[in-house]
């Protein structure tokens, strides 16, 4: 088999999700410059949103669950404006929101759930920059809420 982030993808026994659509008025992503754009992506978890906040109702266990799922939305979110994935140069940057309370100082261990799984379908490209920020709420009551920033190939 062939090391793409589809096989990748497949080996890790990940499948992609139909992507979200988007809950008010914007577009899920958009493409400028060399750049795809990604909109905030939800966890969900079998089909269910995946809701709390970190530090009071929720663990670091849990935030980084919910941070991986929002990867997966992510990628998903990527693949269906792409038609692919082979396009991807680089995933540039991750913006990460963490539903927490004020003493809950444990982002950046959440938003490794993300992250690391970029790594792990991108390889040395999926290796990005990123912000880790506690928020008291999310859209729907989402534990975690993450966008994305793409260097992507002409095509």
């Amino acid at each position: 088999m062939t090391d793409t982030p589809a096989s990748r993808l497949a080996a890790l026994n990940i499948t992609l999700p139909e992507p979200a659509a988007p809950v008010a008025a914007y577009v899920p992503t958009v493409e400028a410059g060399g750049l795809l754009h990604i909109s905030g992506q939800l966890p969900f978890d079998e089909g269910a949103l995946m809701t709390g906040r970190l530090g009071e109702n929720r663990d670091v266990d849990y935030g980084y669950a919910a941070a991986r799922a929002c990867g997966v939305m992510l990628i998903a979110q990527i693949n269906k404006a792409l038609g692919g994935l082979d396009r991807i140069e680089r995933i540039v940057k991750l913006g990460v929101f963490v539903s927490s309370d004020g003493s809950f100082t444990d982002q950046p261990k959440v938003a490794n759930g993300a992250s690391e799984l970029m790594q792990q379908v991108f390889g040395d490209a999926g290796r990005h920059a990123r912000s880790a920020v506690g928020v008291p709420v999310l859209p729907l009551g989402a534990a975690v809420e993450i966008d994305a920033i793409v260097a992507i190939k002409a095509g």
